[in-house]
């Protein structure tokens, strides 16, 4: 049975225990469920808001291939994927990855793939809002987020 991924870009914020029981809700063959959920940091107080622009079609296009390969790579249940856009002020979701399967290891592997490549591939773009109102410039890819790919290919 071919899993296909549930993909939403949305400016709304979702219901990270909906989206949780969604993905489990009559699979008897569920043992393990594995969410993330990305959080918008206040950068020690400094950060009001970020804002996210995306590609309408682009977005969704490049989000179903990184959850289609998650699919393709192991034997998940349910994978969703939620990346929201616009202003998202600091403490809100940004983000969500629930991975469903009959064991753990492969939840947690499939969740940790999307999160890596949504981070590096994904045409998303962040401008920060700073709380003092100074002009806040757009967020640059993390070295970091680069070297988390490697473990992949």
């Amino acid at each position: 049975m071919t899993v296909e991924p549930v993909i939403r870009i949305q400016a709304a914020g979702f219901d990270v225990g909906a989206e949780i029981a969604a993905a489990s809700h009559g699979q008897a063959d569920v043992g393990a469920v594995v969410s993330f959920t990305g959080l918008c940091r206040a950068e020690d107080g400094r950060l009001e808001a970020l804002e996210l622009e995306h590609y309408p079609g682009m977005a969704e296009a490049q989000v179903g291939r990184i959850a289609r390969e998650a699919v393709s790579r192991w034997p998940l249940l349910a994978l969703t994927v939620i990346h929201r856009v616009g202003r998202i002020a600091a403490g809100d979701d940004i983000v969500l990855v629930v991975a469903a399967a009959t064991h753990r290891q492969a939840a947690f592997e499939a969740a940790s793939f999307v999160m890596d490549f949504l981070k590096s591939e994904a045409p998303f773009w962040k401008k920060e809002h700073r709380r003092d109102g100074a002009e806040g410039g757009w967020v640059d890819a993390a070295h970091a987020d680069e070297e988390a790919l490697r473990r992949w290919r």
